[in-house]
């Protein structure tokens, strides 16, 4: 017989990190996602898989209808459709693969 002993501390791990403008807010929030991925607690949401239905909805939003967005690309050259498109794409993805990683975001 014999005895383990193991200190252990569970440290959190990003296992998506991703930035993008403010510059695309408005944008985002036009297409229906900007409380999602710029204040999730605000509708409630703490668990990645919450946030995928209002990814997915704005992500179908912005490709419906990509002329009317594109019109609001910054003028100041920071940020654009395409990156938010991209953007969302993404963490769509991440949230699916991670679905009971917790929201963390930093505006």
């Amino acid at each position: 017989m014999s005895l383990d002993v193991e200190l252990r501390v569970m440290k959190p791990v990003a296992v998506f990190d991703y930035n993008i403008t403010h510059n695309l807010g408005d944008m985002a929030d036009k297409a229906g996602v900007y409380f999602a991925l710029w204040r999730p607690e605000e509708l409630g949401l703490k668990k990645a898989f919450e946030l995928v239905p209002y990814l997915k909805v704005g992500l179908e939003r912005l490709k419906a209808q990509p002329e009317v967005f594109r019109k609001m690309d910054p003028s100041n050259l920071w940020g654009n459709y395409d990156d938010l498109v991209e953007f969302i794409e993404k963490y769509i993805k991440a949230c699916l693969d991670s679905p009971d990683a917790d929201i963390w975001v930093s505006r």
